[in-house]
Protein backbone atom coordinates (compact mmCIF):
# COMPACT_ATOMS: atom_id res chain seq x y z
CA UNK A 1 0.00 0.00 0.00
CA UNK A 2 2.75 2.67 1.37
CA UNK A 3 4.85 1.95 -1.87
CA UNK A 4 1.86 2.11 -4.16
CA UNK A 5 1.27 5.14 -2.90
CA UNK A 6 4.58 6.93 -3.16
CA UNK A 7 4.34 5.75 -6.55
CA UNK A 8 1.73 7.27 -7.90
CA UNK A 9 3.22 10.99 -8.26
CA UNK A 10 4.59 10.05 -11.41
CA UNK A 11 1.60 8.98 -12.83
CA UNK A 12 -0.42 12.59 -11.42
CA UNK A 13 2.46 14.73 -12.65
CA UNK A 14 1.16 13.04 -16.03
CA UNK A 15 -2.51 14.00 -15.27
CA UNK A 16 -1.98 17.85 -14.53
CA UNK A 17 0.32 18.31 -17.21
CA UNK A 18 -1.68 17.25 -19.73
CA UNK A 19 -5.38 17.57 -18.57
CA UNK A 20 -5.03 20.52 -16.23
CA UNK A 21 -1.37 21.89 -16.60
CA UNK A 22 -2.54 23.90 -20.17
CA UNK A 23 -5.71 25.87 -18.97
CA UNK A 24 -3.71 27.53 -16.30
CA UNK A 25 -5.55 25.84 -13.27
CA UNK A 26 -3.33 27.54 -10.25
CA UNK A 27 -6.20 30.15 -9.63
CA UNK A 28 -8.99 27.17 -9.39
CA UNK A 29 -10.35 26.10 -6.00
CA UNK A 30 -9.69 22.77 -3.65
CA UNK A 31 -12.31 20.92 -3.38
CA UNK A 32 -13.07 19.17 0.37
CA UNK A 33 -15.52 16.38 0.55
CA UNK A 34 -16.83 14.69 3.59
CA UNK A 35 -20.59 13.36 4.89
CA UNK A 36 -21.06 16.09 6.95
CA UNK A 37 -19.27 18.71 9.10
CA UNK A 38 -16.02 16.25 10.01
CA UNK A 39 -14.32 17.38 6.84
CA UNK A 40 -14.41 21.04 8.30
CA UNK A 41 -11.60 20.27 11.22
CA UNK A 42 -9.81 19.54 7.34
CA UNK A 43 -10.76 22.84 6.02
CA UNK A 44 -10.10 24.81 8.85
CA UNK A 45 -6.40 23.69 8.90
CA UNK A 46 -6.13 24.04 4.98
CA UNK A 47 -7.10 27.60 4.85
CA UNK A 48 -4.47 28.14 8.18
CA UNK A 49 -1.64 26.75 6.42
CA UNK A 50 -2.48 27.26 2.31
CA UNK A 51 -4.37 31.31 3.21
CA UNK A 52 -3.63 31.80 -0.58
CA UNK A 53 -5.56 28.89 -1.81
CA UNK A 54 -9.26 29.18 -2.53
CA UNK A 55 -11.46 26.47 -1.39
CA UNK A 56 -15.08 24.36 -2.42
CA UNK A 57 -16.30 22.26 0.40
CA UNK A 58 -18.45 19.77 0.21
CA UNK A 59 -20.83 17.47 2.64
CA UNK A 60 -23.34 14.37 2.29
CA UNK A 61 -25.31 15.22 4.57
CA UNK A 62 -28.03 13.30 3.22
CA UNK A 63 -25.99 10.16 2.93
CA UNK A 64 -24.09 10.38 6.18
CA UNK A 65 -23.02 8.66 8.34
CA UNK A 66 -20.51 7.05 5.77
CA UNK A 67 -19.11 4.28 8.18
CA UNK A 68 -22.05 2.29 8.54
CA UNK A 69 -22.12 1.81 4.36
CA UNK A 70 -21.20 -0.55 2.33
CA UNK A 71 -17.78 -0.31 -0.09
CA UNK A 72 -19.97 -0.11 -2.90
CA UNK A 73 -22.17 2.57 -1.75
CA UNK A 74 -19.50 4.53 -0.90
CA UNK A 75 -17.67 4.25 -3.86
CA UNK A 76 -21.00 5.43 -5.74
CA UNK A 77 -21.09 8.09 -3.28
CA UNK A 78 -17.53 9.26 -3.73
CA UNK A 79 -17.65 9.13 -7.81
CA UNK A 80 -20.87 11.33 -8.04
CA UNK A 81 -19.08 13.55 -5.10
CA UNK A 82 -16.10 14.13 -8.06
CA UNK A 83 -18.20 13.99 -10.91
CA UNK A 84 -19.61 16.70 -9.58
CA UNK A 85 -16.49 18.49 -8.05
CA UNK A 86 -14.81 18.16 -11.18
CA UNK A 87 -17.66 20.29 -13.09
CA UNK A 88 -17.45 22.98 -11.59
CA UNK A 89 -14.54 22.74 -12.36
CA UNK A 90 -11.16 22.01 -9.21
CA UNK A 91 -7.68 21.95 -9.49
CA UNK A 92 -7.30 19.16 -6.94
CA UNK A 93 -9.44 16.82 -4.38
CA UNK A 94 -8.86 16.22 -0.90
CA UNK A 95 -11.06 12.80 0.68
CA UNK A 96 -11.46 14.82 4.12
CA UNK A 97 -13.14 11.56 4.98
CA UNK A 98 -11.18 8.04 6.12
CA UNK A 99 -14.20 6.03 5.45
CA UNK A 100 -13.73 6.99 1.73
CA UNK A 101 -10.13 7.00 1.66
CA UNK A 102 -9.99 3.64 3.12
CA UNK A 103 -12.60 1.88 0.42
CA UNK A 104 -12.29 4.21 -2.48
CA UNK A 105 -9.31 5.55 -2.89
CA UNK A 106 -7.70 3.88 -5.40
CA UNK A 107 -10.82 3.67 -7.68
CA UNK A 108 -11.09 7.17 -8.24
CA UNK A 109 -7.49 8.26 -8.22
CA UNK A 110 -7.62 6.15 -11.78
CA UNK A 111 -10.53 7.57 -13.23
CA UNK A 112 -10.00 11.42 -12.24
CA UNK A 113 -7.70 13.75 -13.87
CA UNK A 114 -6.78 15.60 -11.06
CA UNK A 115 -4.72 15.21 -7.71
CA UNK A 116 -6.65 12.92 -5.47
CA UNK A 117 -5.54 13.11 -2.09
CA UNK A 118 -6.35 10.34 0.94
CA UNK A 119 -6.06 11.08 4.85
CA UNK A 120 -4.98 7.81 6.04
CA UNK A 121 -1.65 7.50 4.93
CA UNK A 122 -0.37 11.29 6.07
CA UNK A 123 -1.86 9.76 9.38
CA UNK A 124 -0.23 6.73 9.63
CA UNK A 125 3.19 8.43 8.80
CA UNK A 126 3.08 10.54 11.78
CA UNK A 127 1.68 8.26 14.19
CA UNK A 128 4.94 6.03 13.93
CA UNK A 129 6.80 9.39 14.38
CA UNK A 130 4.99 9.40 17.92
CA UNK A 131 4.41 6.28 19.72
CA UNK A 132 4.45 2.18 18.95
CA UNK A 133 1.90 1.25 20.55
CA UNK A 134 -0.83 3.38 18.56
CA UNK A 135 -4.69 2.97 19.12
CA UNK A 136 -7.03 4.13 16.18
CA UNK A 137 -10.53 5.29 16.70
CA UNK A 138 -12.34 4.99 13.33
CA UNK A 139 -16.15 4.03 11.87
CA UNK A 140 -16.81 0.38 11.63
CA UNK A 141 -15.83 0.91 7.73
CA UNK A 142 -12.27 2.15 8.29
CA UNK A 143 -11.93 -0.50 11.07
CA UNK A 144 -13.08 -3.68 8.80
CA UNK A 145 -10.83 -2.34 5.82
CA UNK A 146 -7.88 -2.16 8.42
CA UNK A 147 -6.08 0.43 5.94
CA UNK A 148 -4.76 1.84 8.99
CA UNK A 149 -2.97 -1.22 10.46
CA UNK A 150 -1.35 -1.94 7.01
CA UNK A 151 -0.17 1.75 6.40
CA UNK A 152 1.25 1.74 9.83
CA UNK A 153 3.11 -1.22 9.70
CA UNK A 154 4.49 -0.51 6.29
CA UNK A 155 5.85 2.70 7.67
CA UNK A 156 7.03 0.71 10.60
CA UNK A 157 6.71 -2.78 11.06
CA UNK A 158 7.80 -2.77 14.63
CA UNK A 159 4.48 -0.87 15.35
CA UNK A 160 1.78 -2.20 17.33
CA UNK A 161 -2.02 -1.15 16.37
CA UNK A 162 -5.15 -1.15 17.90
CA UNK A 163 -8.47 -0.50 17.02
CA UNK A 164 -11.73 0.96 18.17
CA UNK A 165 -15.17 0.93 16.17
CA UNK A 166 -17.15 4.22 17.38
CA UNK A 167 -19.97 4.02 15.34
CA UNK A 168 -21.67 6.44 17.83
CA UNK A 169 -19.18 9.10 17.27
CA UNK A 170 -20.93 10.77 13.78
CA UNK A 171 -24.09 10.83 15.14
CA UNK A 172 -23.41 12.02 18.45
CA UNK A 173 -21.64 15.29 16.75
CA UNK A 174 -24.07 15.38 13.49
CA UNK A 175 -26.88 16.10 15.64
CA UNK A 176 -24.71 18.68 18.08
CA UNK A 177 -24.98 16.05 21.11
CA UNK A 178 -21.30 17.10 22.08
CA UNK A 179 -22.55 18.14 25.51
CA UNK A 180 -25.14 15.73 26.68
CA UNK A 181 -23.61 13.91 29.74
CA UNK A 182 -24.17 10.45 28.22
CA UNK A 183 -21.36 11.55 25.39
CA UNK A 184 -18.65 11.82 27.58
CA UNK A 185 -19.43 7.74 28.51
CA UNK A 186 -19.69 7.03 25.59
CA UNK A 187 -16.72 8.49 24.58
CA UNK A 188 -14.87 6.79 27.87
CA UNK A 189 -16.27 2.85 26.83
CA UNK A 190 -14.84 3.27 23.48
CA UNK A 191 -11.27 4.52 24.43
CA UNK A 192 -11.53 1.88 27.67
CA UNK A 193 -10.40 -0.93 25.34
CA UNK A 194 -7.84 0.61 23.83
CA UNK A 195 -5.93 1.97 27.52
CA UNK A 196 -6.03 -1.33 28.70
CA UNK A 197 -4.01 -2.42 25.35
CA UNK A 198 -1.33 -0.04 26.93
CA UNK A 199 -1.53 2.36 23.95
CA UNK A 200 0.97 5.56 23.87
CA UNK A 201 -0.17 7.30 20.66
CA UNK A 202 -4.48 7.88 19.82
CA UNK A 203 -4.97 8.34 16.28
CA UNK A 204 -8.26 10.27 14.93
CA UNK A 205 -9.21 8.23 12.66
CA UNK A 206 -12.33 9.84 11.83
CA UNK A 207 -12.10 13.80 10.46
CA UNK A 208 -15.47 14.14 12.82
CA UNK A 209 -13.56 13.06 15.78
CA UNK A 210 -11.06 15.98 16.59
CA UNK A 211 -15.04 17.91 17.42
CA UNK A 212 -14.59 15.32 20.24
CA UNK A 213 -11.09 15.77 21.43
CA UNK A 214 -12.16 17.51 24.75
CA UNK A 215 -14.07 15.08 25.86
CA UNK A 216 -11.61 12.10 24.64
CA UNK A 217 -8.89 15.00 26.52
CA UNK A 218 -10.76 13.99 29.88
CA UNK A 219 -10.25 10.42 29.53
CA UNK A 220 -6.78 10.14 28.04
CA UNK A 221 -4.08 9.93 30.75
CA UNK A 222 -1.41 12.95 29.75
CA UNK A 223 1.45 10.52 28.31
CA UNK A 224 -0.81 9.24 25.02
CA UNK A 225 -0.19 11.57 22.58
CA UNK A 226 -3.08 12.20 19.71
CA UNK A 227 -2.25 12.52 16.27
CA UNK A 228 -5.17 14.05 14.16
CA UNK A 229 -4.80 13.31 10.36
CA UNK A 230 -6.19 17.05 9.29
CA UNK A 231 -2.96 18.50 10.10
CA UNK A 232 -0.83 16.23 8.02
CA UNK A 233 -2.81 15.99 5.01
CA UNK A 234 -2.93 19.66 4.95
CA UNK A 235 0.82 19.56 4.98
CA UNK A 236 0.59 16.79 1.82
CA UNK A 237 -1.39 18.80 -0.03
CA UNK A 238 1.04 21.84 0.33
CA UNK A 239 3.77 19.35 -0.68
CA UNK A 240 1.34 18.13 -4.10
CA UNK A 241 1.07 21.75 -5.05
CA UNK A 242 4.49 23.21 -5.13
CA UNK A 243 5.19 19.65 -6.87
CA UNK A 244 2.66 20.27 -9.70
CA UNK A 245 2.97 24.08 -9.54
CA UNK A 246 -0.23 24.72 -8.78
CA UNK A 247 -0.09 27.27 -6.00
CA UNK A 248 -2.26 30.17 -6.48
CA UNK A 249 -0.78 33.24 -7.07
CA UNK A 250 -3.70 35.61 -7.32
CA UNK A 251 -5.92 36.71 -4.30
CA UNK A 252 -8.20 33.47 -2.80
CA UNK A 253 -12.23 33.81 -3.09
CA UNK A 254 -14.21 32.99 0.27
CA UNK A 255 -14.96 29.70 0.48
CA UNK A 256 -18.23 28.08 -0.87
CA UNK A 257 -20.36 25.29 1.22
CA UNK A 258 -23.02 22.87 -0.37
CA UNK A 259 -24.28 20.19 0.90
CA UNK A 260 -26.72 17.40 -0.48
CA UNK A 261 -28.99 17.59 2.45
CA UNK A 262 -30.20 20.29 4.47
CA UNK A 263 -27.69 23.37 4.29
CA UNK A 264 -29.91 24.87 7.43
CA UNK A 265 -29.06 22.71 9.51
CA UNK A 266 -25.40 22.33 8.35
CA UNK A 267 -25.05 26.14 8.34
CA UNK A 268 -26.00 26.04 11.81
CA UNK A 269 -24.16 22.91 13.35
CA UNK A 270 -20.99 24.62 11.80
CA UNK A 271 -21.23 27.35 12.93
CA UNK A 272 -19.73 26.58 15.95
CA UNK A 273 -16.26 25.70 14.71
CA UNK A 274 -16.25 28.03 11.91
CA UNK A 275 -16.66 30.89 14.11
CA UNK A 276 -20.06 32.40 11.21
CA UNK A 277 -22.52 31.17 9.92
CA UNK A 278 -21.75 29.95 6.27
CA UNK A 279 -23.84 30.48 3.45
CA UNK A 280 -24.88 27.15 2.30
CA UNK A 281 -25.80 25.97 -0.95
CA UNK A 282 -28.21 22.37 -1.67
CA UNK A 283 -27.32 20.26 -4.40
CA UNK A 284 -28.52 17.03 -6.18
CA UNK A 285 -25.54 15.27 -7.35
CA UNK A 286 -25.76 13.82 -10.81
CA UNK A 287 -26.59 9.88 -11.26
CA UNK A 288 -23.58 7.92 -12.39
CA UNK A 289 -25.81 7.45 -15.61
CA UNK A 290 -25.88 11.15 -16.17
CA UNK A 291 -22.65 13.33 -16.67
CA UNK A 292 -24.41 16.55 -16.62
CA UNK A 293 -23.55 19.04 -14.17
CA UNK A 294 -25.52 19.15 -10.85
CA UNK A 295 -28.28 21.90 -10.59
CA UNK A 296 -28.05 23.98 -7.95
CA UNK A 297 -31.93 24.39 -6.15
CA UNK A 298 -31.70 26.04 -2.91
CA UNK A 299 -29.49 28.50 -1.17
CA UNK A 300 -29.21 29.89 2.30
Amino acid sequence: MLKKSEGELDSILKKSRVNIGASSPQPLPIGVFDSGVGGLTVLKELQKQLPQESFLYFGDTANVPYGTRSRTEILGFVRQILRWMTSQPIKMAIMACNTSSALALDEVRAEFDIPILGIILPGARAAVKQGKRIGVIATPATVASKSYPHAIQEVNTTAQVFQEACPEFVPLIEHNRLRDPQTLHIVYQHLKPLLHQGIDTLVYGCTHYPHLSDLIQKVLPAYVKTVDPAVHITAAAKQELELLQLQNVRTAQSTRFFVSGCPEQFAELSYQWLGFLPVVEKVILPELTAPQAVEVVEQI
